[in-house]
């Protein structure tokens, strides 16, 4: 271990805010380096006094709101928002506040590997999961860390996720609420994929959630652009350097599409002359034009660690996408089912309900403050039906009537464990032979369900009851 690193942090009053996962793993990694650490947490529950019991850390349960006497630095979990009572109390003593992302970055050894960097409203761990199976496929050591579920302080400071090997290059997801804590974490390069409202409530406007999303595009970082989003191109405008991607014949200095090909016009010898193959459409799994986008982002930022084509292919055809996301359960009655529980918000699933012709859609939950006309209305053509359940399922209904009069809808109003099978039954009845029955909810999951993942299990379960 690095002794200037150890010196730096031995003795340093810290404050970790949040017993989380990337919270306990910051209280680690910053006990095994000597600071005098206090963990806390709002909640107080015996499992969660178990999972927070830390060697050499001060748990403190049960106040989230208080800030230590003698706090030198705060480090929060991503979920904290800016208005918490102890991060304003940080703020009015002038207590640096930092996310477990920024520490990552500022514990990092002379020989650490450089990151590739992803965030976007969507797509980000589908891109993360391609970034890693397209630098496995080059012979590179690599993981997925940061917003994908691996904290990446442990992987970079040595804690519990960390590799007797050293990795080669990190591929990072990161959120906007990790990017909001950061300030000085430089990316080998990194792309924002899109922006489009979302977490409103947490960043206070959808100006500064997208300006918290371009602090990815840092100095000195290859900024890897959306040149089809307007907000991509906005934050990467000013990047001192800059490539792009998109989903038309690329023109030099970007990767795109030719017929059926993905090709890269950035990464080569003669940019104006010469276009390299990628990969074919056929190898984008599952296929849908945003998906495409997610593989050609990928392609990007693999390129720019110097990835030859062949390997983006492979790591293409290696890649499986994760569960609830465009996931095909089964076809009942020559009808598709499709779990797209992932779609939280109506950028993605607006992105969902543009891969399929004919759609008895399955829309509602938490809307978290976003408008859905204009989703709706893009949308209208291709639904022969709409099930809606969920807390905030009349706001969609009032945008269907607006927008999509004719196409009949079916309110759900059960929220008791059989919901999602009367919901799954609804929609066969709407759909005939050749539609898909698409579970993009547009919405959170949390007014009837632990998370979207619950979401979609119960979704493909009710599927499953009903092929029976």
């Amino acid at each position: 271990m690095d002794a200037e690193l150890m010196t730096a942090w031995n003795g340093l009053r810290v404050c970790v805010a949040g017993a989380g996962l990337s919270g306990r793993a910051a209280a680690r990694v910053l006990a095994a380096r000597g600071a005098d650490v206090t963990l806390v947490d709002a909640r107080d529950d015996e499992s969660l006094l178990a999972k927070a019991a830390v060697p050499g850390v001060t748990v403190r349960l049960g106040d989230g709101d208080t800030l230590p006497s003698g706090t030198e630095l705060v480090v929060t979990s991503p979920g904290w928002r800016p208005t918490a009572p102890l991060l304003r109390a940080a703020a009015e003593a002038g207590v640096e506040v930092i996310g477990e992302v920024e520490l990552a970055w500022r514990l990092r050894g002379p020989d650490a590997p450089p990151w590739l960097a992803i965030t976007g409203t969507d797509g980000k761990t589908t891109v993360v999961r391609m970034l890693a199976r397209m630098l496995e496929a080059a012979g590179h050591r690599t993981i997925a860390v940061g917003n994908v579920g691996t904290p990446i302080v442990e992987v970079v400071a040595g804690g519990e996720g960390a590799s007797p090997e050293p990795y080669d290059v990190l591929a990072v997801e990161l959120s906007s609420f990790q990017l909001h804590w950061s300030s000085s974490i430089r990316p080998l390069a990194a792309t924002v994929l899109n922006v489009a409202p979302d977490h409103i409530d947490w960043h206070g406007s959808f100006e500064e959630y997208a300006a918290a999303k371009g602090k990815i595009f840092a100095p000195g970082t290859l900024a890897v652009v959306n040149a089809d989003d307007e907000w991509s191109v906005r934050l990467g405008a000013d990047a001192e350097r800059s490539i792009g991607f998109t989903l038309g014949v690329p023109s030099p200095g970007r990767l795109g599409v030719v017929e059926e090909l993905l090709v890269d016009r950035a990464f080569t010898g003669d940019p104006v002359r010469e276009a390299v193959e990628l990969a074919e459409l056929a190898d984008v799994r599952p296929y849908a034009p945003h998906n495409v986008a997610n593989a050609l982002a990928a392609a990007a930022l693999a390129r720019a660690y110097g990835v030859p084509p062949e390997a983006v292919r492979e790591g293409l055809r290696r890649f499986r996408p994760d569960p609830h996301r465009i996931e095909h359960i089964a076809t009942v009655a020559d009808v598709d089912y499709v779990n797209d529980s992932k779609a939280t918000n109506p950028h993605a699933a607006a992105a969902s309900l543009a891969a399929f012709r004919s759609i008895v859609w399955i829309a509602g939950g938490l809307l978290k403050g976003a408008d859905v006309d204009e989703l709706v209305q893009a949308c209208a053509e291709r639904l022969r039906g709409v099930v809606l359940m969920g807390a905030d399922r009349a706001r969609i209904a009032e945008a269907l009537a607006r927008h999509a009069p004719d196409v009949p809808v079916v309110d759900v109003a059960d929220t008791d464990t059989g919901a999602m099978d009367r919901v799954v039954t609804e929609a066969a009845r709407l759909a005939r032979p050749g539609d898909t029955v698409l579970l993009a909810p547009v919405g959170a999951s949390m007014d009837m369900f632990t998370g979207y993942p619950a979401r979609g299990e119960a979704f493909a379960a009710a599927v499953g009851r009903l092929a029976e």
